[in-house]
């Protein structure tokens, strides 16, 4: 059972993320990732919506017929984004006008629907509330590197503005690596997004490759022992 729960971690968090591995949910991944901070907003966003849609449509899989579960995925979602919004303009109101459309696109957004239909209207609660977490900080820690390789390359500052998130606590965190004037512009511009996920994509890439390696010169070595 543990064992279960692992793999569906692991399989959000790396195997199977969102953004390095299935390419999905590119339009805030390139949009709102120009700082740590924004990024790291939409990232907890969507993980909430994410964790929570994933768990009541789990929970509501078995009284929904065929035809209908789509337009119920997307009513529960609507339901859940439109709470959110209301909590971010609350509670986070620089945080919310920085996102701005991004917010209640959450609904389209591939991501929660792809894990809604792939998963949660197939799997019971605790699975399917896991897959939902750990889709969701998987797909927040890559947009989180994002945005801060671009916010400091760019502008030579890292997690400016925090305090939007975590009220004046956050002034304290944020760190001046180099003057603003010697970043490099095309790093906050969009195609700085574009490129800094391709170095991830290649990464992530050449990590598995490797790993495969190593496992296969492992077993291989097994063998000859035999």
């Amino acid at each position: 059972m543990i064992g279960k729960y692992l793999t569906i971690a692991k399989n959000g968090l790396w195997n199977s993320n969102t953004t390095l591995v299935q390419m999905l949910g590119l339009c805030p991944t390139l949009a709102v990732t120009n700082s740590a901070v924004n990024a790291l907003g939409m990232g907890l966003a969507t993980t909430a919506v994410l964790t929570v849609s994933n768990t009541l449509i789990s929970a509501v899989r078995k009284t929904l017929r065929p035809e209908i579960r789509i337009a119920v995925f997307v009513l529960i979602l609507a339901g859940l984004v439109t709470s959110l919004e209301l909590v971010m303009e609350a509670f986070v109101p620089d945080i919310y006008s920085a996102l701005g459309i991004f917010i209640p696109l959450i609904v389209t957004n591939c991501i929660i629907i792809g894990r809604a239909e792939s998963f949660a209207s197939r799997h019971p609660i605790g699975e399917s509330f896991t897959d939902g977490l750990f889709t969701g900080l998987g797909f927040s820690i890559v947009l989180l590197v994002i945005g801060s390789i671009r916010e400091i390359i760019g502008t030579g500052h890292w997690l400016a503005g925090f305090e939007q998130l975590i009220g004046d606590a956050g002034k304290n965190l944020e760190t001046v690596l180099f003057s603003a004037d010697s970043g490099v512009l095309i790093a906050v511009l969009p195609p700085g997004a574009f490129i800094t996920q391709g170095f991830l994509v290649a990464l992530h890439n050449v990590i598995e490759a490797r790993g495969k390696s190593v496992k296969n010169a492992g077993s291989e070595a097994g063998h000859g022992c035999c």
